[in-house]
């Protein structure tokens, strides 16, 4: 298929799934972060599809043009897997490379430990779960902060409870800028705000040890972005570490200090390239 297709996929619990798949061969399976939406994994790069590639794309239950859950807290790694199966299934895709950003990369990996058969390879682009400290309490405060900025202030709302202080100056303009045109992105904003409460409190997996049964082709994209203090270097080294065989890839270290790879399209497209062509038939 040379143009891309966009339809209506029903998710688990009666979600409708917004996707759009493009082009042919191995398909890649790209899963966006929380307050995201399906651009913002290869930031709109069509290099995949060029490359001979069928990518398929969705917005995540309650973003983008996707519909709520029926249940606020009906955004766990479970249910976004089961998304996941739903897609595959519709779309007949048997096997799939899975690429995912964050919140996409744990969904990811919470399919492929439950359903190992239907992976082809991982791409896990800036993983941030920590099993082990995962569940202290104030690692839900800053989450439950946007989430009411955003039910009571909308897109400022959010951006103000952001605390934007914690950024270096230098890139606390830029960083404004990307969460305003990612939150103006969502049909159902309140669904947003319920998923920054249900995802954090979720386990895509149970330790670091359940890592070590994986056996398919592995690259994690980690980041060193001073910006992005939400999705620390070491846990993607550790993600790294502990998949067997997996390989790390990340920006050089500065200076001169160099746009992490995970928020450069084409960059992160070829990176995905060379896992899926990794893959019999890819």
């Amino acid at each position: 298929m040379a143009d891309s297709e966009q339809l209506t996929v029903a998710g688990a619990g009666g979600v409708r799934l917004s996707v759009e798949q493009a082009g042919s061969g191995t398909p890649i399976v790209l899963l966006h972060g929380l307050t995201a939406t399906r651009r913002y994994v290869v930031m709109g790069s069509k290099a995949l599809e060029r490359s001979g590639y069928r990518t398929i794309s969705y917005d995540a239950r309650g973003h983008g043009h996707s519909t709520p859950a029926l249940a606020a807290d009906a955004y766990t790694y479970e249910l976004l897997a089961e998304d996941l199966l739903a897609v595959l299934d519709r779309l007949e895709v048997e096997q799939a490379v899975l690429a995912g950003a964050s919140m996409g990369a744990q969904t990811a990996l919470c399919f492929a430990l439950r359903l190992p058969e239907r992976v082809l390879a991982l791409g896990l682009v800036t993983p941030a779960f920590d099993p082990e400290t995962h569940g202290e309490p104030s690692s839900y405060e800053s989450w439950d902060r946007l989430a009411q900025g955003l039910r009571e202030g909308g897109v400022e709302g959010f951006v103000a409870a952001y605390d934007l202080d914690t950024i270096p100056e230098r890139f606390r303009e830029t960083v404004a800028a990307v969460l305003r045109q990612r939150l103006s992105s969502h049909d159902h904003p309140l669904a947003v705000a319920d998923a920054l409460q249900a995802i954090p409190r979720s386990r895509p997996f149970a330790s670091w040890e359940e890592l070590r049964s994986i056996e398919i082709p592995t690259v994690v994209v980690a980041s060193r972005d001073e910006a992005d203090p939400t999705h620390p270097f070491a846990v993607g080294e550790r993600y790294a570490e502990t998949i067997p065989g997996a390989r790390l890839v990340v920006e050089d270290a500065g200076p001169p200090v160099r746009s992490p790879i995970a928020w450069q399209g084409g960059q992160l497209s070829r990176v995905l390239a060379e896992l899926a062509s990794s893959v019999p038939g890819g």
